[in-house]
C-alpha cells in the first residue's frame, strides 16, 4: 500500500494543540510497551532510560511526551524540556511505519526533524533499522487480524 501525499488541514493542528495529549500518548506508550522485548530490544534502548522524549506530529498538533523507565515506557506529565524531540507529519510517520520511506531520506529532506540529544535520535534510528520486520510481519499474520500481516510487508 502506497500512502498518498497529504497534509492534514491547518485548522486541525490548531484544534489538536488544544486537545488533551494524554489519550494519544497512552496509546503510543502502550504500543511501545507491547513491542518492548518482542520487537524492540530493551538492552539496546537502555541509554533512553530516564530521558524525556517528545514525539511531535506537526500537522495534527500533537505533542506526545514520554520516557523509558526500567519497567517500560511511561507518559510524562511535567513541563520540563525534552532531551530529544522528533517531529514529522502524520503521513511521514505512517511512511516510516510502513517502510515506504527510511529515516535518512526523511531527515535529509527535512521532513523528519530531530532536536536535542541527537545521539539519542541516532540510537532510536539504529534500533528501528535493526528490527527484523519480516519476523514482525510473521507474528502479526499469526494473530489473524485483518491487514495485520500486511502492515509491515515489503513492497506495499
Amino acid at each position: 500500500m502506497k500512502i498518498p501525499a497529504f497534509t492534514l488541514p491547518a485548522p486541525l493542528a490548531r484544534v489538536g494543540t488544544r486537545l488533551p495529549q494524554l489519550p494519544p500518548t497512552l496509546a503510543l506508550v502502550a504500543g511501545l510497551n507491547l513491542a518492548l522485548d518482542r520487537v524492540l530490544p530493551r538492552d539496546t534502548l537502555e541509554p533512553l532510560i530516564g530521558k524525556r522524549l517528545l514525539l511531535r506530529v506537526t500537522d495534527a498538533g500533537m505533542a506526545l511526551r514520554f520516557t523509558l523507565t526500567p519497567r517500560g515506557f511511561r507518559p510524562l506529565f511535567d513541563g520540563h524540556a525534552p532531551d530529544l524531540t522528533i517531529s514529522a507529519s502524520t503521513r511521514d510517520y505512517l511512511a516510516l511505519a510502513l517502510r515506504e520511506e527510511d529515516p535518512d531520506t526523511l531527515f535529509f529532506s527535512r521532513r523528519l526533524l530531530m532536536e536535542g540529544e541527537t545521539d539519542l535520535g541516532l540510537l532510536v534510528k539504529n534500533t528501528l533499522d535493526a528490527v527484523d520486520w519480516d519476523s514482525v510481519t510473521t507474528r502479526l499474520a499469526a494473530l489473524k487480524l485483518p491487514f495485520a500481516g500486511q502492515l509491515f510487508a515489503r513492497g506495499h
